[in-house]
């Protein structure tokens, strides 16, 4: 059942615990296994859903209040699973949680759990798009296993085109040289955050979509260290010079607002690199943004 509501309206109380005919999915997967660098990324799901309670749901720039209901789905249990053994469980409760809502948030967790929101969308890979908001490439080599730092380089290994990947934000002294070629042989849409800084976050989010507009179905990747350091951090992976978070907001608002957005994930953030409330408040808010972007539907 919904909490009943409050004097002062926040996103906790648009959980229910029974999700039935809510229209947007909640489903966390807190998998830590197979991180570049050690961190407690498994331990955001618990902390995002405590802190929705402190994002208010009326959006004063539109005079509009957030009012579709999220069925939280629970966490995946993937606890001491690798990469490889999480991805079966994960797709399955992505497959699961996409029949049954229009929208999944799903909660990570590190960048891995982006495979399997790919693959747990079931079909064709031709048919669908992958549009990531990233300071890395993540197209590691696969050939020692499978990490944080190589879903993408795996989903283009399993078929997926990279004339439906888009990548968004990659930032300057986070990635190397093989990869961006490996990126761009490939096919994939390459924006950078200086492309960004001079054509603005509207027109590359536009650049984006343009770019996988053949697809039937959407997964956006949002890891949260495309965000300038100062602003979240507890990413361990942002660095000094990466989006402005108001455009993150943005980007993830338009982004949600497309029918075709089945899955929109979270990823990377490692609550105890951040002793004040800056970057829980920061993710939760991201909750509120794919709402408000799904009711533009």
């Amino acid at each position: 059942m919904p909490s009943p509501p409050s004097r002062w309206p926040n996103l906790a109380e648009l959980l229910v615990e029974r999700p039935g005919a809510a229209p947007v999915g909640l489903l966390g997967a807190p998998l830590a296994a197979g991180s570049v660098s050690a961190g407690s990324c498994d331990l955001a799901p618990a902390l995002l859903r405590a802190t929705m309670k402190r994002i208010g749901r009326y959006d004063v720039e539109t005079g509009r209040e957030l009012a579709t209901r999220i069925g939280d789905r629970g966490d995946v249990d993937v606890a001491g699973m690798t990469i490889e053994q999480a991805t079966a469980p994960l797709s399955v409760a992505v497959r699961e949680s996409t029949e049954a809502h229009a929208l999944t948030l799903l909660v990570g967790g590190n960048n891995a759990i982006t495979r399997p929101a790919v693959l747990g969308l079931g079909g064709e890979l031709e048919e669908i798009g992958l549009i990531t908001l990233d300071a890395h490439f993540d197209m590691r080599d696969t050939a020692e296993g499978l990490s944080n730092g190589n879903p993408v380089r795996a989903l283009l290994e399993d078929g997926l085109p990279g004339a439906n990947i888009a990548q968004v934000g990659l930032a300057s002294f986070a990635n190397s040289l093989a990869m961006h070629r490996a990126a761009e042989e490939a096919g994939n849409l390459v924006v950078t955050m200086g492309d960004i800084r001079r054509e603005g976050i509207d027109q590359a989010i536009a650049h984006a979509l343009d770019h996988v507009a053949h697809c039937d179905a959407l997964v956006i990747d949002c890891d949260i260290d495309v965000i300038d350091r100062s602003q979240f951090p507890a990413a361990p992976g942002a660095r000094p010079g990466g989006m402005a978070v108001a455009d993150f907001f943005a980007a993830v608002r338009k982004l949600a607002s497309d029918p075709r957005v089945r899955v929109i994930d979270l990823t990377e953030w490692d609550p105890p690199l951040d002793p004040t409330d800056l970057s829980a408040l920061t993710a939760a808010r991201w909750v509120a943004e794919c709402l408000a972007g799904y009711e533009m539907r």
